[in-house]
């Protein structure tokens, strides 16, 4: 397990606000030197703490975005598979494990139907899915 440290915790606040943000910004920001920020970011990233870097896109500036959420059963003794594989496909933007009816539950964004049609069928073709549910997210209640 990887410790973060007070300035790893600084750092992972600033680029959840601004995955772009240069070297030099962030080091302003948190009030350390650009060696520090690199080596903290080299750090989470090969701890796997940092997976990905990320960007939001508007809505207005074109195309909406297809939005998910999916609920997923799996069959216990491959968790660890089924979240690697699930892992592996773009479109889940995060994946949690839960406790209740489901065992994980997927938020999912892709940029067309056909898209998200092919992220159906892979996700079904993966052995250990017992069940699971997609709803399509329409709106965002305000």
């Amino acid at each position: 397990m990887f410790d973060l440290t007070p300035t790893d915790r600084k750092l992972l606040a600033a680029l959840k606000s601004n995955a772009r943000a240069s070297i030099t910004t962030l080091a302003q920001q948190i009030g350390v030197s650009r060696a520090t920020v690199q080596s903290s970011m080299e750090r989470l990233v090969n701890s796997n703490t940092i997976q990905r870097f990320t960007i939001d896109i508007d809505s207005s500036a074109g195309g909406e975005l297809v939005r998910a959420v999916m609920t997923i059963e799996v069959q216990g003794n491959l968790t660890s598979t089924i979240i690697k594989s699930l892992r592996q496909m773009p479109e889940i933007v995060s994946l949690h494990s839960t406790n209740g009816a489901w065992d994980l539950v997927a938020y999912i964004e892709t940029s067309s139907l056909p898209e998200f049609d092919g992220l159906l069928r892979r996700t079904r073709e993966i052995a250990g899915i017992l069940n699971s549910e997609t709803s399509i997210l329409l709106n965002t209640a305000k």
